[in-house]
């Protein structure tokens, strides 16, 4: 089915498609992307999937203003949780655990039956509720596509691109929802603020511009070098939401704009939180996100992705596979 665009404001623009979704709202600037799939299901409690991507919407939107409003009153209160595998810090701030809890709250305020995974945990209850609201986009979707509750299961990361926030690089920073049913990505939504042009992909397959994480970046610029020669451009940056925007090359009015990038590529141990939502994103516009050995990522069961992450749109998704060396993610 041909996606159908809708104004919704003079800064924004939507595009639904009936196939699936992921939720990342960028807080800076951005796209509107939803997307919706029907099932059978087994005979049991039920939710409605245009009423949860309706609440999902909300919540990435909640989350958002609470990760604004704690930046620009500077009372972040960073702590560190730890460091990661490859030694980088993993930050804790107020505006993590603010943005937590209304978006967990909320979901699970409104769907108690469903499973919800935070990247963050607290135990402060929000009374937070849903307000009902139905965006006009998501209310000429069907109603009626109704899934067994126990076949849900939602991904949350309430602040992506943490150690950035806190440098004030706000451009990579996305709070991100993304909900898969019976382990696939089904319901994804990306929202910006001005208006963007998804420009077709043009790229050199022997030589692509590659985005990679700025913070655990660990042993991947030799093994990009490995699979693609020393003249790959390699781009580091924040965030996995924003590494998947970057792929949609995207324009807008911002001061600072958004990288371009052929591939998403990470070599360690990712986060389900972190890229379901981007992989919900990707299916829905034609594009693939797999292992480094082209294998489907199963969003449920546990957090951990370990087979790590090649992610585009628009590109050979094979032969960029075909090239990339062989890597033993248990020694990294």
């Amino acid at each position: 089915m041909a996606p159908m665009g809708i104004r919704l404001s003079p800064l924004g623009m939507a595009v639904f498609c009936l196939l699936g979704v992921g939720v990342i709202y960028h807080l800076y600037a951005g796209i509107l992307t939803f997307l919706l799939s029907s099932c059978v299901c087994r005979q049991r409690k039920k939710v409605d999937l245009r009423d949860l991507l309706a609440v999902s919407v909300e919540a990435a939107q909640l989350g958002g203003e609470e990760v604004k409003r704690v930046r620009k009153e500077n009372t972040l209160n960073e702590k560190s949780k730890g460091e990661t595998k490859e030694g980088a810090k993993e930050l804790l701030t107020m505006g993590d655990l603010q943005s937590h809890r209304k978006m967990y709250n909320l979901i699970k305020n409104t769907f108690p039956e469903i499973t919800v995974y935070s990247e963050e945990s607290d135990s402060k209850p929000d009374s937070v509720s849903w307000s009902r609201n139905i965006p006009d986009g998501i209310l000429k979707l069907e109603k009626g596509r109704e899934v067994s509750a126990d076949s849900i299961t939602v991904w949350i990361d309430p602040l992506d691109a943490t150690q950035e926030y806190t440098e004030k690089l706000v451009k990579y920073v996305t709070t991100m929802v993304c909900v898969a049913l019976e382990g696939k990505p089904v319901i994804g939504y990306a929202l910006w603020m001005y208006f963007l042009i998804f420009k077709k992909s043009s790229y050199n397959l022997n030589s692509p511009k590659v985005i990679v994480s700025r913070s655990h970046s660990g042993e991947v610029k030799n093994f990009l070098h490995s699979a693609f020669g020393n003249s790959t451009t390699i781009i580091p940056a924040g965030g996995a939401g924003y590494k998947v925007l970057s792929l949609l090359k995207m324009h807008s009015g911002q001061t600072e704009p958004i990288d371009e990038a052929d591939v998403y590529i990470h070599i360690t141990v990712i986060k389900k939180w972190d890229i379901c939502a981007g992989a919900a994103l990707l299916n829905a516009l034609g594009g693939h996100m797999t292992t480094l050995k082209g294998e489907n990522i199963d969003f449920s069961g546990t957090p951990l992705n370990e087979g790590g992450l090649v992610a585009s749109v628009e590109v050979d998704h094979k032969n960029i596979l075909a090239k990339l060396p062989n890597w033993d993610l248990s020694k990294h």
